[in-house]
């Protein structure tokens, strides 16, 4: 865990959505990529409405969301000061209000555990420490590292959901097993594919919560176009590329 402030030097000011938002993380230690980015776009948000995001980090996926919705009303929860501090700074800097609470999802602030939101989302640790390598970081093992269970994320999650609200999740296709047997309501699942005739490495899952309808399981969104990467050129699909960069909402079952 990282608890000690960022210094200047140690910053990177990363261009997202385009360049709609500038995004301070670690130059070394935990960086999002564009799996925050993906999970914010499969928010089903309107203005107006309110979005927790357990374990924020510097706020990409929150910030996000309110880049593409105008007028939400975003909170984030996460549990190392240092990231927390990052994502206080970086909606300030963006213009966007986002309220950032530092704590942690398995002992829920009493400022939070009071409210309930029309959106909870979430990018929880993909890996279990007890089957692999800690990362040197400790921001970065924070952030990689599962301390607390997929369920009890989950369960969470749910929590400050509220009825006919959405919680979204983005994780390692491995574990949907443990996502969907955690989950509550009407669930879709978007296995998202690197290239055609490859497996999904990530699945986004999203559900409705309190809802009655049957388990959708989407068709593969494809993230890249052929069928290897085409040295340093960018090949992403063009509907990916208008995800990560003009702030497209990622559509589910179609």
């Amino acid at each position: 865990m990282r608890s000690e402030p960022f210094a200047g030097d140690d910053l990177s000011h990363d261009a997202f959505l385009g360049g709609r938002l500038e995004i301070a993380q670690p130059r070394r230690g935990y960086r999002a990529g564009i799996d925050p980015v993906l999970l914010a776009a499969a928010v089903p948000a309107r203005t107006g409405e309110t979005l927790l995001d357990l374990g924020c980090g510097a706020g990409v996926a929150a910030l996000c969301v309110g880049a593409r919705v105008p007028g939400m009303r975003l909170a984030g929860l996460e549990r190392q000061p240092a990231y927390a501090a990052l994502a206080q700074g970086n909606a300030a800097r963006n213009g966007i209000p986002m309220e950032v609470v530092t704590g942690d999802v398995a002992a829920m602030p009493e400022t939070l555990r009071q409210r309930q939101f029309d959106h909870v989302i979430a990018n929880p640790p993909y890996f279990d420490r007890g089957a692999g390598t800690r990362a040197a970081d400790a921001g970065r093992e924070g952030a990689l590292g599962e301390a607390l269970p997929l369920a009890d994320w989950v369960a969470a999650a749910l929590r400050r959901c509220r009825p006919g609200g959405h919680v979204c999740v983005i994780h390692r296709a491995e574990r949907l097993g443990e996502l969907l047997a955690a989950m509550r309501g009407s669930v879709e699942v978007l296995p998202l594919i690197p290239r055609r005739g490859r497996a999904a490495r990530l699945v986004l899952v999203r559900g409705r919560k309190g809802g009655r309808a049957a388990l959708r399981l989407c068709d593969g969104w494809l993230l890249h176009d052929g069928a290897c990467h085409p040295g340093d050129r960018e090949n992403l699909t063009a509907s990916t590329a208008s995800v990560l960069r003009d702030a497209a909402a990622l559509p589910f079952c179609r």
